[in-house]
């Protein structure tokens, strides 16, 4: 899982890297929220966890801001603002959750958990289900019908991806990103590759769903109309 952590105290952002890191999640981190926002647009994370008092953009803005645009990313305010009304106001402009400084890492961590762990509007259990197709992450296993492919383990990555977010575009780095990884060295014509697998294995499974190249920013999984 990969967490965007937007917060302008670096000893805090220093302490709760190392920490989240340990416990095997992906951490990026930012410290104003103008950069937050170039970040969370990516839609390259499960979660962000969200400072509401932040230079340049504040956190109310930034995910206003967000929630117009239509990203969904979950959101955990991390703050000093503790009154009654400061968590409404929060949770009213589409946070999923509110947490008081200070805090133990250890409740932060259980809430990182709860939310994640939500079902969103595509999953209703662990399998994913779009079009006429099915996908089991755990075993890699993609099923339309009575036909049934086994994935490779980045194959399934990228297959995920988009049944999580279907019918959206989803640019290039975005892509790169979740699957690959920030630290991973990779050509870009890998994932033109990797989409002709992908297309390949939809088709050998006699699937309709199509993944569709939009020129100049990335790619598209949508089931056929009609």
């Amino acid at each position: 899982m990969r967490l965007l952590l937007i917060e302008d105290d670096e000893s805090l952002c220093l302490s709760l890297g190392y920490q989240l890191q340990q416990d095997g999640f992906q951490l990026d981190i930012c410290n104003d929220g103008e950069e937050g926002l170039l970040w969370a647009r990516q839609q390259a994370h499960d979660l962000i966890i969200l400072d509401r008092m932040l230079p340049k953009k504040d956190g109310m803005a930034l995910l206003r801001q967000l929630r117009r645009e239509e990203i969904q990313t979950p959101v955990i305010f991390l703050t000093a603002l503790g009154q009654v009304s400061d968590k409404t106001q929060g949770l009213d402009a589409g946070a999923d959750d509110y947490l008081v400084k200070p805090f133990a890492y250890d409740e932060l961590l259980a809430r990182v958990r709860c939310v994640l762990r939500r079902p969103s509007a595509i999953v209703g259990e662990r399998l994913l289900r779009y079009g006429d197709v099915t996908y089991d992450p755990d075993s890699l296993t993609l099923r339309c019908g009575e036909a049934a492919t086994v994935l490779s383990k980045r194959l399934g990555n990228l297959l995920e991806l988009f049944l999580r977010n279907p019918g959206q575009t989803l640019p290039r780095q975005t892509i790169l990103l979740r699957v690959w990884g920030m630290e991973t060295e990779v050509e870009d014509g890998n994932l033109d590759n990797y989409t002709y697998f992908l297309r390949r294995s939809l088709r050998k499974a006699g699937s309709g769903l199509c993944l569709t190249t939009v020129r100049g920013i990335g790619y598209r999984l949508e089931a056929k109309k009609g």
